[in-house]
């Protein structure tokens, strides 16, 4: 078996990924907000031995106009915190990651949320800490505008800060139970964490023990340098965006360099691009399959997707002409700015053409059969230009039933993927150290 083993997430808010795949043939219209959906792609994954279930989560409407919207199977789905316990309870091995922000949500509530999915699933939590940029989120939370980009890094660190304090707040030891004593935890195992900093003032102690894990995994997604250097620092899992293996070698180094320079160990931390793969007998039949996806993409949406990843709105743009070279910056995510710029200057897109992609999906793709999708997957991992990946479907369930029952078998074959789980959390089958206590060594 190779030394190095691929690792496989599921990026699974079923109809957010391609806006056309809602519409394809086979799929299921319903699949963002149906539980018994959920649970049978849950239990596929798990059966296909992946690592984590990755749920993506929103706290608005996207900022889209109505008529984008209304194309769109994201204008419904379920609460992460709602969701992933029960889907722990129709599971055993796989990883169940949520996403929480920093922007605006409170830590003692993350905290509490998390531990308390970290008991339920046995040790399979991950928490991925996004600092929210959406300026309808912003209106549902009381604020008439976004929180400036810098500023929310500043705040994401110290909620990471005080999270991961709370969640030491007692030994693992601390709950002794001893029924002759009457006494039900010790004292002197309890850490009241009276946090005060620039952005929070939290008292503590939580009242959850310890979770199983220590910490649940932490999980990343920034891609700008103050991201970059927030992943190096704290991150264990990084979800990224490197559309090339050439770009994907540059992020891997850059940010398991800037975590050794920090002290830590670089393969402490897991790099896993989003992969979006199509899959047929033949690559000609996988490309027919995605070109018939994409053509499912309404302009409509595909323009408003635009104008969100620009921060501006494209639709003032003449659909036939190339993207303009004088777009504003904005206080929108600089990284799928810079992502969306990239892709029309690459490969000379019109705006409509650019609006296809990103109203489709328009990140790294891996089209083709069983045996070429698992031949990338291979020299992504062999040349270092990631950990794994985290596998976006085209259409559900077929798109995952494919990947399950073809790609697995042969990365399997390859000597480059687990054909059982390691261990019984998601600590354990990536790989990562149980955290000590800072407070109880």
């Amino acid at each position: 078996m190779s030394a190095r083993q691929l690792r496989l997430g599921a990026f699974l808010r079923p109809a957010s990924i391609h806006t056309g795949a809602w519409r394809y043939p086979g799929a299921f219209p319903d699949a963002n907000f149906n539980f018994a959906h959920y649970k049978r792609f849950a239990r596929k994954l798990e059966e296909g031995k992946f690592d984590a279930l990755f749920m993506a989560d929103h706290l608005a409407l996207l900022n889209m106009p109505v008529d984008a919207l209304k194309r769109s199977a994201t204008s419904t789905s379920f609460e992460p915190f709602t969701l992933l316990p029960a889907l722990a309870a129709v599971t055993e091995h796989l990883g169940l990651i949520a996403t929480a922000s920093t922007t605006y949500e409170e830590p003692f509530h993350v905290a509490r949320r998390f531990a308390s999915l970290d008991h339920i699933s046995g040790g399979r939590a991950g928490w991925n800490l996004v600092t929210t940029s959406n300026p309808d989120a912003a209106l549902n939370f009381g604020l008439d505008a976004d929180v400036e980009h810098g500023e929310r890094y500043k705040r994401g660190r110290e909620f990471y800060d005080v999270v991961t304090g709370l969640w030491d707040s007692w030994a693992d030891d601390a709950f002794v139970r001893d029924v002759e004593s009457g006494t039900y935890f010790d004292p002197e195992k309890m850490h009241v964490l009276n946090h005060k900093g620039e952005h929070f003032s939290v008292r503590g102690p939580l009242h959850i023990a310890r979770p199983v894990q220590g910490w649940p995994v932490i999980v990343q997604a920034g891609a700008s340098d103050v991201g970059r250097q927030t992943a190096a620092e704290i991150a264990e899992v990084v979800f990224t965006s490197q559309r090339t293996l050439a770009d994907g070698q540059r992020f891997l180094a850059d940010v398991k360099g800037r975590a050794a320079a920090a002290g830590r160990d670089p393969e402490h931390i897991k790099i896993l691009p989003g992969a979006f793969v199509v899959l047929g007998e033949t690559v000609a039949e996988a490309r027919a399959k995605r070109a018939h996806l994409d053509s499912l993409v309404h302009y409509d949406s595909g323009i408003a997707s635009l104008s969100v990843a620009l921060g501006t709105d494209a639709s003032k743009f003449d659909p036939d002409a190339p993207l303009p070279d004088d777009i504003p910056e904005t206080n929108t995510s600089k990284s799928g700015r810079e992502r969306a710029i990239a892709l029309a200057r690459a490969e000379s897109l019109t705006v409509r053409r650019l609006a296809e992609r990103i109203g489709g999906y328009s990140g790294l793709e891996m089209t083709g059969t069983p045996e070429t999708v698992a031949d990338m997957m291979e020299e992504w991992l062999v040349e270092r230009g990631s950990d794994g990946f985290n596998v976006m479907f085209p259409y559900l369930p077929g798109g995952l039933d494919d990947f399950v029952d073809k790609v697995v078998p042969e990365l399997q074959r390859r000597g480059i993927f687990r054909r059982e789980y390691e261990g019984t959390t998601l600590r354990e089958n990536l790989g990562l150290p149980r955290p000590p206590n800072r407070f109880f060594p």
